[in-house]
């Protein structure tokens, strides 16, 4: 089993924003001298949105999806003082510290249900994984998929794991399958979703599950809004994606039944 190894970059160039996005991400050049799309935990959603797009991305990595390399990215100060646009100024202030960043898949196209098509195992992955990590936004309307060298990439796992952004409630959702699979825009071509979920058991293993929330930077789990320690929550992140595994076979069925 592969060992995750996640870079520390920094931030040498902010390049242009992406305004498809809601959050403001943006295209950066690294120290490393490589493009990529930055995701600023000063955004809308915070530093939430980068755990669950860091935890959704090396989950589809392990599954053996394809997912555009992830790196930590240190932003200083310096880049909002010279911004003249006053929303990415504000964006760049509050998002000094440890950000996230994908790896830019230069020349990738925004993969169009309507013309490009899919292998059924890939499309059968891909809402396995949706369904596991409780993901709300893989529709027609927002695929966050690309077509790069003639292969899909999943990108843009941020609104996983909605329960988060309740800790009060979260065991509240141990138990619950996921009704929303139904808009996946991948749905009509997954039709091997029990293979898919057998080969995703045999890749998975609790002990990977545990080494990529490890992974998590503990800066990003300190929020003055939650009660519980930063253990706690690594913990309960871990509790709930051994939930989702251990109810494999309902959420299959749920999609199936939705397909």
């Amino acid at each position: 089993m592969n060992k995750i190894e996640i870079r520390t970059v920094s931030v040498v160039q902010y390049i242009s924003p992406l305004r498809e996005g809601g959050s403001l991400p943006a295209i950066v050049k690294a120290d490393d001298g490589f493009l990529y799309v930055l995701k600023f935990r000063g955004a809308g959603q915070g530093k939430k949105a980068l755990i669950a797009e860091f935890i959704g991305g090396e989950l589809a990595r392990a599954m053996g999806l394809k997912v555009p390399e992830l790196v930590f990215m240190n932003l200083d100060d310096s880049f909002s003082k010279t911004e003249p646009d006053e929303e990415i100024q504000d964006l760049l202030k509050f998002s000094v510290g440890l950000n996230l960043g994908l790896h830019y898949l230069s020349g990738s196209i925004t993969f169009d249900p309507l013309v490009s098509k899919v292998d059924a195992i890939t499309a059968s992955k891909i809402v396995v994984l949706d369904s596991l990590i409780s993901n709300i936004d893989r529709t027609a309307k927002n695929t966050n998929l690309l077509q790069w060298n003639n292969e899909l990439w999943v990108i843009d796992n941020g609104a996983s794991f909605y329960f988060h952004h309740n800790w009060k409630e979260w065991k509240n959702h141990l138990n619950r399958t996921f009704p929303f699979i139904k808009d996946h825009v991948l749905l009509p071509q997954a039709s091997k979703l029990e293979e898919a979920a057998s080969e995703i058991q045999q890749l998975i293993t609790t002990d990977k599950i545990v080494e990529i929330i490890a992974n998590i930077p503990e800066d990003w789990l300190i929020d003055e809004a939650d009660d519980l320690s930063t253990t706690e929550i690594r913990e309960a992140y871990i509790a709930f994606i051994n939930a989702k595994f251990d109810m494999i076979t309902l959420l299959v069925k749920e999609a199936e039944d939705a397909r």
